[in-house]
């Protein structure tokens, strides 16, 4: 690592960025952290991987299938008695982890390996979030996630009264925690209105805990307000879309609540697994 971005570095980082050592798994403070933003590099500030990379490999570090083009260095790696992909910060050098290909998480097949010490979060703070349930959230995520403005999406549960819900456990019905996408999204490029205008032409808000084939609660149609004024917004919103249909809207407005992020398999699940539709 180049000297000059040693000064202020804690003996911690030192031991990984210098040293290239290793944070206990599960330890570090990005490993299950999802918010919309950049990750950077401890020492020299460098951009290295934005938050939509980043995905839960379940291996106890932050883990990124892809990286902000130039920004890292791979080298090879026979410590410990096995060959190994190191990569390091392409500006200072510093040791980040090591990079793994052929494990089929997400789509580009890749795992960035990197320790929490290695890494700064800086959040883009010109995004605001929303969050939808209408249905099966495969679906749901698959539309908002090619909507222009979206910059992050996620699925998972909310709405419930179970801590820390499992998808076997959400669809057992005795949770109540309902299926959403949650997002980020840039309100310069889409407003509010507009993604409730995909909210309510992609589902049919009429039928109480049932989309389609899908029923239970987990599949209730609902809006979870993440502010004063999107819930104002929303409540306008279901009156004007209650004169498209014949039959009363049932769609619930609520205040937003902890999100759960769903298991990864479900992240991204119609396009990791090349399917158009859930069949909604």
């Amino acid at each position: 690592m180049k000297n000059k971005f040693l000064k202020g570095l804690t003996s911690d980082e030192l031991a990984i960025l210098k040293n290239k050592g290793t944070e206990p798994p599960f330890t570090g403070e990005y490993n299950d952290f999802f918010e919309a933003g950049i990750f950077i590099c401890r020492a020299c500030k460098t951009p290295l991987y934005e938050s939509n990379t980043k995905f839960n490999s379940g291996c106890g570090w932050p883990s990124f299938d892809d990286e902000i083009e130039n920004a890292i260095v791979r080298y090879e790696d026979l410590s410990g008695g096995r060959a190994r992909t190191e990569i390091c910060c392409a500006k200072c050098d510093g040791h980040l982890g090591h990079v793994f290909v052929g494990e089929e998480i997400t789509e580009k097949n890749t795992r960035h390996c990197v320790n929490s010490l290695s890494l700064q979060f800086k959040a883009y703070n010109n995004l605001e979030k929303a969050t939808f349930g209408a249905g099966c959230f495969w679906q749901v995520e698959k539309i908002f996630k090619a909507t222009t403005g979206v910059y992050l999406s996620s699925v998972g549960y909310m709405g419930g009264n179970t801590e820390n819900p499992t998808y076997e456990e959400v669809c057992k019905g005795q949770t109540n925690h309902a299926e959403v996408v949650h997002i980020h999204f840039n309100p310069d490029i889409i407003s509010y209105l507009d993604l409730l205008e995909i909210f309510w032409v992609n589902h049919n808000p009429t039928t109480k805990n049932r989309q389609g084939l899908d029923v239970g609660t987990q599949y209730r149609s609902v809006v979870f307000f993440h502010s004063e004024e999107q819930m104002k917004i929303v409540e306008s919103s279901l009156k004007q879309q209650s004169k498209n249909w014949k039959n009363p809207i049932v769609t619930q407005i609520i205040s937003a609540e902890k999100f759960y992020r769903a298991e990864e398999y479900h992240q991204n699940y119609l396009n990791k697994n090349n399917l158009g539709s859930c069949g909604i």
